[in-house]
């Protein structure tokens, strides 16, 4: 019976051929794993006017793997994409203290007659 957190037996990072897996995540099929939703902020309501749109991402994303799920998902390409490091934050909720998990967000820039709808 294995024990929950055991790594006997696993492969460790590695994938099914024996190379080491490089972290990214630009497997078939994982545009929407990319993005996890838009970040709808006053700060990005107003940058939205000026053709930047913000979105949480994976942490392990990069910015190919944007503009990848951007292309896929919503059909427009971006000019530009920058990625933020959202840090781990102290919360208190009923007295009880608490950690935020660190998270990652994404500005996407596009050409003056692009947009993107949000539902």
């Amino acid at each position: 019976m294995a024990i929950f957190g055991s790594k006997k037996g696993k492969s460790q990072g590695k994938t099914k051929s024996g190379r080491k897996s490089s972290g990214r995540i630009s497997d078939f099929g994982r545009e929407q794993m990319v993005l996890l939703s838009p970040r709808v902020t006053e700060k990005a309501a107003i940058k939205s006017g000026d053709n930047v749109y913000s979105f949480n991402i994976d942490p392990r994303a990069g910015k190919k793997d944007v503009a990848e799920a951007i292309e896929v998902i919503y059909g427009v390409t971006p000019v530009k994409i920058n990625t933020i490091k959202v840090p781990r934050k102290n919360v208190t909720r009923r007295g009880i203290k608490g950690k935020k998990s660190v998270g990652k967000k994404a500005m996407v820039f596009l050409k003056k007659g692009d947009s993107i709808e949000f539902i």
